[in-house]
This record gives structure tokens, sequence and C-alpha cells, in this order.
């Protein structure tokens, strides 16, 4: 995109004649195992990522929810099968991720304590900066302490440029850059996006939810130069996942700059877990591609995959990046360990793929992925399914306003690698009440492309 990659040179110019372009500079720290031990299938420590336990406090509690009478002698099963997380890879209790974090912490404690700008920057970050560089196919990576403040970083980021280029004045409304949002954005991109309304640094426009064609008439009806378009790649409530194959088309035919937020499809989709982008092979028209490691990767923090002119630009210009405390070394060491043991153990995703399939087939519900929403309407009727799971033995915390919009709140159930297809047929015979009474025909267009 060479409009983008020119308006980016020309930002970074300005911040270079005025000395506010940023570098990280690495505090060393010795290398961390080269290969941490990999298993050819589930282990017992698999389990402690989906079996949880609440004490009886909470249980009465959340059974209270809605005005239930719950009787104090009342005997409950404090043991529950977890599917309400986004532990699709069951990494988080992998014993390599757990002794990656175990030695970081032995041999630095939490490591350095500052930005990564200041002193909190380390040879452990760069190296998880690498790979994930390496598995997002982009030329270089920038780790953020959440998924957060990576999406929040990159939108202020994009604001930055109008503003720079104006030279200390308001940009005017034409030289402002112009933002296409999905109406079901995650709530990080909404809230970067509305500071940069009120910042008066972008023009936002949001389209109706994966409609190409709404998309388009937006496009096609705006004569500004600076188009971004942003969305997420596979959908946190929904579970379907962003147009690409139609998305890809517009970007060549209006030029705009593409960004996605991949939180849910990194290490989940595609042969070797790069993501949305991976799964529909259209990574070389992804621009900037966010993520998480809270998510499949069973640790913490946030990621932007992108050119090495966007990364100085965003670290120079991200606040949200500049003025965090950089994620511990422990945590980095874990990360680092997850992403090896995703490349090594393929059939972990194979499992969480075919347990879709699985579920598919049992309910007959229509699913893409590995998020699965049982809409079934009032407050009332989400918190009486969630009691009713839950005396069922299994997590599944009932999703309502505002996270959802009023009268669609569900259960959003998600499927994991360390889930047995023991735990699913159970929790399909709980949900039974709440499945649509009229299947719809199930489509494995998505599953099949895995």
């Amino acid at each position: 995109m060479a409009q983008w990659d020119a308006l980016v040179d020309a930002a970074l110019a300005r911040l270079e004649a005025r000395s506010l372009l940023r570098a990280t500079r690495p505090i060393a720290l010795a290398p961390p195992p080269v290969s941490p031990e990999t298993f050819a299938g589930p282990g017992p420590w698999d389990r402690a990522a989906v079996e949880i336990r609440l004490d009886h406090g909470t249980l009465h509690q959340w059974l209270a929810e809605g005005g239930e009478t719950v009787e104090q002698e009342e005997k409950l099963d404090a043991n529950l099968i977890l599917f309400s997380g986004n532990d699709y890879m069951g990494l988080s209790s992998h014993p390599a991720v757990r002794e990656a974090a175990v030695k970081a912490a032995q041999e630095y404690g939490m490591g350095p304590r500052g930005s990564a700008l200041i002193c909190g920057y380390t040879t452990y970050h760069k190296l998880v900066e690498e790979s994930l560089a390496e598995l997002k196919k982009k030329e270089d990576c920038l780790l953020c302490p959440t998924g957060f403040s990576a999406n929040m970083a990159v939108m202020t980021a994009l604001g930055s440029i109008s503003s720079l280029l104006a030279v200390g004045r308001k940009p005017a409304e034409d030289e402002r850059i112009v933002i296409f949002s999905d109406a079901l954005n995650h709530a990080s991109i909404i809230d970067g996006i509305r500071l940069l309304e009120r910042q008066q640094e972008a023009l936002v426009f949001v389209y109706k939810h994966c409609n190409t064609s709404h998309l388009e008439f937006l496009l096609s009806s705006c004569s500004m130069e600076k188009k971004v378009v942003v969305t997420d790649s596979l959908f946190s409530m929904d579970g379907d996942f962003a147009p690409f194959p139609e998305l890809v088309k517009l970007r060549r035919k209006y030029g705009f700059l593409l960004v996605i937020d991949d939180a849910h499809g990194t290490l989940v989709c595609g042969e070797n877990g790069g993501g949305a982008a991976e799964l529909f092979d259209c990574e070389n028209d992804i621009d900037i591609s966010v993520g998480t490691l809270s998510k499949a990767a069973g640790c913490q923090g946030g990621f932007i995959a992108c050119s090495t002119r966007w990364k100085s630009l965003i670290q120079s210009r991200g606040r949200s990046f500049i003025f965090s405390t950089a994620l511990p070394v422990p945590v980095v060491a874990s990360v680092h360990a997850a992403l090896y043991v995703s490349r090594k153990e393929v059939w972990r995703r194979s499992v969480v793929w075919r347990h879709v399939q699985y579920f598919a087939s049992l309910t007959k519900v229509d699913i893409t992925s590995p998020i699965i929403s049982i809409v079934v309407g009032s407050e009332q009727a989400a918190l009486r399914a969630g009691r009713h799971l839950l005396r069922s033995g299994f997590h599944v915390t009932p999703i309502r306003p505002p996270t959802v919009p009023p009268n669609s709140c569900r259960l959003r159930i998600t499927l994991s690698a360390s889930h047995s297809s023991d735990d699913i047929k159970r929790l399909v015979d709980a949900l039974t009440p709440w499945l649509p009474d009229k299947h719809a025909e199930q489509s494995y267009a998505a599953v099949s492309k895995l």
C-alpha cells in the first residue's frame, strides 16, 4: 500500500525532526531453553485447564442471581467443567509453559519493572516479537501488555498521522483519516475510535455486521483518501468470521488500510496457527494484525504484527503502549514456550476443530468455530439457563447487556483441546432445553478448510 507507506514515512520524518522517534533497547538476559518438552497427545495436565472448583459461597451467590431462593443446606457439586474460557489450545496448564515461567521467575524475579521504552524490554520480549512476526508473516511485531492496549495503541497511532502532518493545528476534515468499523467489533477498538473522534483526528463510519455491501456503499460514498477498515477476525460473541474474501476484493478496489483483531483466531485457525488470515489465505492482504496472548496462547499480553515502519510509529505514538509497564519476564518466557508448543503439538488444533464438528453433529446447530452462541433472549432466561448448567456441573457464564444488545442474551460456549468428547456430550445433554427447535442444515464450509 504505497499511499499508506508514504503517509507513515512522512509522519516518522516529522517525529524524527522533533526528536520524538522512540525505539526499544533490550536488556540482555540468558536465552530460554531452545526446545521445551512436547508431547504426542493429551496428558493429565490438560484437565487442569478445564476442571475448576468454586467455593460454596460463590455457588450459592451465583444461583441466587435472578431472585432464585437457594437453601443453604442444599448440596451442590462445586467441581465444574469450564466451558466459558478462551484457552482454546489448553496451553495454560502445559508443563513447558509452567516450567518456563518458574525458571524465569527463579532467575530474574519479575524482571525490570518499567515501560518498554524505559527499561522493561528485554531480549525475551524481542524473541517473542520475532516469533509472532514469523507466525503472522509480517516484517515486525510489537509486544503490548494486553490485547486491549494493543488495539488502543494502533488506533491512537493511526490518528496521530493526521495531527503530525497538519503541523501545529487541528487537521481539517478532509485531512483526517476515515475509519470503517464493523458494528460488532471489540470494545477496545470502539474505545480507540471514540478517542480519535474526540480528538478530531478521524471520521468514523460503522457498517452493518459482516455486511460488505453496506461497507462498499460507505466506501464509494466517501471522497476522503486516508481510508481504514478495521474488523475482528473471529467475533467473540457470535463465533462467526469476518468476510475475508470480500474484504480483500474491496481493499484492492479502494486501497484502504486493512486492520484486523485476530484475538480469537491466533493459534486456533490455519494449518500453522497463523490465524484467520492464514485460514482464508490472505495474510499478504492484512496490513496490521492485532492479537492477544491471553486466549489460545494461554498466557497474558497482546501484540501488533505489522511492518517495521508501522512499528516505529506505534511505539512512538501509541500511548497505551508507551505509558504501560512492560510484561513481566516470567510471563514473556511462558509465551515463548506456548508458541513453541503450538508449533510442535499440531494435534491440539486438530482436536479443537474435531470438537467443533462433534458439537455440531450432536446439536445440528450451524457453527463454524470453537465459539458457540446459544441465544436465549431475556436476561431472566439467560440467568435461568446458566443456573441449570451450573447445577449440571458446567461453568457457562450468561452473557447480558451491555456486552450484547437487550433481548439477545446468550450462553457463550467455548471449546478447548483440553475438553473430552464426553465433556461435550454431557454439556449438550444439559443444553437441550435451550437448543434451537428448528435446526439449520449443518455446514462444514469453514471447518473443512482446516
